[in-house]
């Protein structure tokens, strides 16, 4: 029978014909109507048998499962055992099957001793099928037990503990596996090279798939699939293109799932053309190719040719909505995101995180924090992601509160034991300042990895703890380049520069290969040393790591020449970047101002604003701290200024502070101290403690009595502010003032730090204080 009408016609004559079919028609007819899946009437047949045997429940049983109604086939079986028919092999692996569907453990144990007890746990065909029903309901210990149990193996029973063992993650025993199998067939060599894929060895994939080459196997849709999957993470485009003239040759290049897949190859490799040359060729496309090269554009900030795509499809669902979405937001246009999102038709959980993630990302954290609140209120249930990618909006936001709220969320929904959630939250204590709670949560963590021991230790280095950082650092069961340059940068941003010398020492001799922050990181650290010797090692070994035209890495070696006296040094590496950034600008403008070149530095400030690039509010600093070295107030003002009304720039407290010290310093004491009074913001220590040098240098005592008397209520335990005004005193003559002084110090019990200073000999910084007795190295 080639129809279904032809079937009910011969069934309809045989009914007419008043022949009494007997068991073994009438389950021919059952199986018939299951063939072209009308399980309605071969249920209404079957209901009407008046004997039945253990074929036609089988078949029934079989039909179900196959159709996913794994229910339904599961209760067909415990009628039948009501029935008291004994099942065979065959009704064992239907029921199997469904139990597997289903991921119904407690069934498929029952049925397993039910196997045992009929005496089929030695058949080949059952045996293959509990160990996929194990391996499905992830237990693979019972699905091992079962396998090295069975007498006859043959290679669907091999290739369905492979898959066990892949899928659950142990792909050193599915390679064990695979080498032993007496017998490969295409899909356990398939099932072998997907476990390498879905555990990220996407190399030992590829190499297995050559391996398969030299056999007589002929790869299949599913291999070409999994090995695009290969190349496409590993951005490996020859690779992929020896696989596409393979497909070629094979004739799987019509179809379609392949071609999705060498879509998204091209896609993932940045060749966006050669993407959309397979898409074009391909004679049916589906969603899943639609949906690749839209993500192509996206991802290669071809947003014009993405929505263009995009309104062309055929069919739209979630997922191609969301790919739109995440290519407007990674491309900084949330504002569309946002409106495209708000368009939907239907959301998921994915779309919902896609655009929380755009927001986040992009800076808009009040907004991710009231897209979660949405999704809320809508019912959509969050997922590890969603914590994930709304934690940072607290973080960024300090926003202490919120974070509990979504924490306590965290909790009701079951993701405290989450290694990325937990991450999260603890960067968002520490963020808080509440490193407790950042603790606690870490401590909390059932499985800590290198991202959750690196968020703890940057953050006890953020919080100013370098003690407490280095003793976890130092537990670390595992330590890559980020967890070496948080901490490295973590000692020099607290003032450790001999330990984060040390440190990055240490990282080098271990050989894990430093990246551009770490580079960043430890020339700070040189920087503040002075160490110029060190400094230029650490520039050779960006030469040979291959860092010299990364920018920030540039920006960092002008600033340490710059800081060490080497203005030559800075010129040259500035000189040979091939591409500015605001960094670099305000790097090389600060090392002029710092050597006394202000006009060489207002000339490069005039360059940099020629080329584009808009200066911030620490160029203005540098501008500012030049005109004041060179005595250039005019300028000074002109550059205040500009900063104000032309870049929009609100002036914060350093500001206010260089421009106090430049009118100071050119002796226009009463016009400094009328622009201090004049601040819309109260004047900080540092204004009063450059107006109180000025006043010093001019010999100005009555504005200096001033200043101290700011200093004395703002800063009571600094020094130098006594100092000052003492030597102000001595100069004027006025000893019994300077005694007077020198008991208020006394008095506060303020302690005059003696001066530092240090050298560089045989690499290594040695420090000195005044009094210190001479060396000799």
């Amino acid at each position: 029978m080639k129809s279904l009408p032809e079937a009910k016609l011969i069934h309809a004559h045989i009914i007419q014909m008043g022949f009494i079919p007997d068991m073994f028609l009438e389950t021919k007819i059952v199986i018939m109507y299951t063939k072209f899946g009308i399980l309605a009437d071969a249920r209404k047949v079957f209901n009407k048998m008046p004997e039945r045997n253990v074929a036609s429940w089988t078949v029934l049983m079989a039909s179900h499962v196959k159709h996913g109604l794994g229910k339904e086939a599961l209760v067909l079986f415990y009628q039948m055992r009501l029935s008291g028919f004994q099942p065979n092999q065959f009704t064992f692996a239907s029921v199997l099957q469904a139990c597997t569907h289903l991921e119904a453990l407690e069934h498929g144990q029952e049925v397993h001793e039910d196997v045992v007890r009929s005496g089929f746990a030695s058949d080949v065909y059952v045996g293959g099928t509990l160990v996929n029903m194990y391996v499905k309901c992830n237990r693979i210990e019972d699905a091992r037990k079962v396998f090295d149990e069975m007498r006859e193996r043959n290679v669907v029973s091999w290739t369905a503990m492979i898959v066990g063992y892949a899928q659950n993650g142990h792909v050193g025993e599915a390679l064990e596996l695979f080498q032993r199998m007496p017998e490969r067939n295409v899909v356990s060599w398939n099932a072998m090279i997907a476990g390498w894929m879905q555990n990220g060895y996407f190399e030992e994939g590829l190499e297995l798939f050559r391996s398969m080459n030299l056999t007589y196997f002929m790869p299949d849709s599913d291999t070409f699939a999994s090995v695009l999957s290969a190349c496409a993470n590993l951005a490996a485009l020859e690779h992929g293109r020896e696989v596409h003239e393979k497909i070629v040759r094979s004739g799987f290049h019509y179809n379609i799932f392949v071609g999705s897949a060498l879509v998204n190859m091209y896609v993932k490799c940045a060749t966006v053309d050669e993407a959309r040359k397979v898409f074009e060729r391909m004679p049916e496309r589906n969603v899943v190719s639609w949906t690749a090269l839209l993500a192509g554009y996206t991802q290669n900030r071809h947003v014009d040719e993405a929505l263009w795509l995009f309104e062309k499809m055929p069919e739209q669902n979630v997922v191609s909505w969301t790919a739109m979405i995440t290519g407007y937001a990674q491309n900084g246009h949330v504002d569309e995101a946002l409106r495209l999102f708000q368009r939907m038709p239907v959301r998921n959980v994915v779309s919902w995180n896609a655009m929380t993630v755009g927001c986040t990302k992009n800076g808009h954290f009040d907004e991710a924090l009231e897209l979660f609140q949405q999704m809320q209120l809508t019912g959509v249930k969050p997922d590890s992601d969603t914590f994930a990618s709304v934690l940072p909006a607290c973080s960024n936001l300090a926003a202490l509160e919120c974070g509990k709220a979504i924490h306590g969320d965290i909790i009701r929904h079951g993701f405290q034991s989450d290694v990325f959630v937990g991450s999260a939250l603890v960067d968002m204590y520490v963020k808080c300042h509440r490193i407790g709670d950042a603790r606690k949560v870490f401590d909390k963590l059932v499985n800590q990895n290198v991202v959750s021991w690196t968020t703890m230790v940057a953050g006890y280095a953020q919080n100013g703890l370098v003690e407490e950082a280095l003793n976890l650092f130092h537990k670390m069961p595992e330590q890559n380049v980020v967890t070496w340059t948080a901490i490295i940068a973590g000692c020099a941003k607290n003032g450790e520069f001999d330990e984060a010398l040390k440190l990055f020492r240490q990282m080098q001799l271990i050989t894990i290969k430093p990246d551009s922050d770490t580079f960043a990181s430890v020339l700070v650290a040189c920087a503040n040393l002075a160490a110029v010797q060190q400094g230029k090692e650490v520039h050779t070994d960006i030469i040979r790591n291959g860092f010299v035209l990364d920018v920030f890495v540039g920006s960092a070696l002008v600033d340490m020449y710059c800081k060490c006296g080497s203005l030559e040094d800075a010129c040259k590496v500035f000189d040979s970047m091939r591409e500015h950034n605001v960094v670099s600008w305000t790097a090389m403008i600060v090392g002029y101002a710092m050597h006394g070149a202000g006009n060489k530095a207002l000339l490069l400030f005039e360059q940099m604003q020629h080329s584009g690039m808009k200066p911030n509010g620490i160029t203005f600093v540098a501008v500012l701290s030049a005109c004041c070295h060179a005595g250039l107030v005019d300028d000074g003002w002109k550059y205040f200024n500009r900063m104000r009304l032309y870049y929009h720039i609100v002036p914060e407290m350093e500001h206010y502070c260089c421009m106090v010290d430049l009118l100071g310093r050119a002796g226009c004491l009463d016009e400094a101290l009328h622009f201090i009074n004049n601040m819309p913001t109260e004047p900080s220590a540092a204004v009063w403690r450059s107006f109180l040098g000025a006043c010093h240098m001019h010999t100005n005592l009555e504005l200096g009595k001033l200043a101290a008397a700011k200093l004395f209520d703002l800063d009571p335990g600094n020094a130098a502010h006594y100092v000052l005004l003492s030597n102000m005193y001595a100069v004027s003559g006025m000893w019994d003032e300077k005694e007077k002084l020198r008991k208020l110090m006394n008095d506060r019990r303020v302690i005059k730090i003696p001066g530092l200073s240090w050298i560089e000999v045989n690499n290594k910084v040695h420090t000195f204080l005044v009094g210190d007795q001479p060396a000799h190295y």
